[in-house]
């Protein structure tokens, strides 16, 4: 993809993957949903999912998984208010650039 990914856009996509799972999700799943979106490596994302947690968007808890543990990563209250906020500039943000491309904006 030729645009920038910052940080609040990274932190909203991982949001938005990790709210799709009631109990949670663990590291290796949110990368490969993410990568459906974006192209982005595991340690981009780590940064992220800690920044995340340390905001208190996200709790995490480690579950048994074949003889090991494995982290899993849960959106808070917090988290929901954060994606929600989110959700409603990305639409503004979307509805602005679309309107730019198809002929422009009329103030």
């Amino acid at each position: 993809m030729v645009f920038n990914t910052g940080a609040a856009l990274l932190d909203a996509i991982v949001l938005a993957v990790v709210s799709r799972e009631a109990e949670g999700t663990y590291g290796y799943k949110i990368t490969q949903d993410v990568r459906k979106a974006i192209d982005v490596s595991e340690s981009t994302l780590y940064p992220v999912l800690r920044r995340l947690q340390k905001d208190e968007c996200l709790e995490v808890y480690d579950r048994q998984f074949d003889g090991r543990n494995r982290r899993y990563y849960k959106v808070t209250e917090k988290g929901m208010a954060q994606l929600n906020l989110y959700q409603t500039e990305w639409k503004k943000y979307t509805k602005k650039i679309n309107e730019l491309f198809e002929g422009g904006v009329t103030a």
